[in-house]
């Protein structure tokens, strides 16, 4: 059974109705997803996550400290040694 329906404008957009807001937590500014499951010939629309590279970074390396920052210059001579090491004379 449907929570609620909407019509889709000219535009191709669509109103989510309050019941379904409120039900998924959505605010202005979320971001949904459609998901589509060929089994069943069904498209599931869920509220997307929120979480940031640098959340999921921060929950995999809990015990570890962030990587040393690096200077241009040492970026340029990896980038240089790589180059070297890669494309070099054989």
């Amino acid at each position: 059974m449907a929570i609620a329906r909407s019509k889709i404008t000219s535009q191709g957009q669509i109103s989510v109705p309050v019941a379904v807001r409120k039900k998924l937590g959505l605010v202005p500014g979320s971001t949904m997803e459609w998901e589509e499951n060929e089994d069943e010939g069904k498209v599931t629309v869920k509220r997307a996550g929120t979480y940031s590279f640098e959340d999921i970074r921060r929950e995999l390396f809990k015990n570890e400290p962030p990587p040393k920052r690096k200077s241009l210059e040492e970026l340029k001579e990896g980038i240089a040694d790589y180059m070297r090491e890669r494309y070099g004379k054989r």
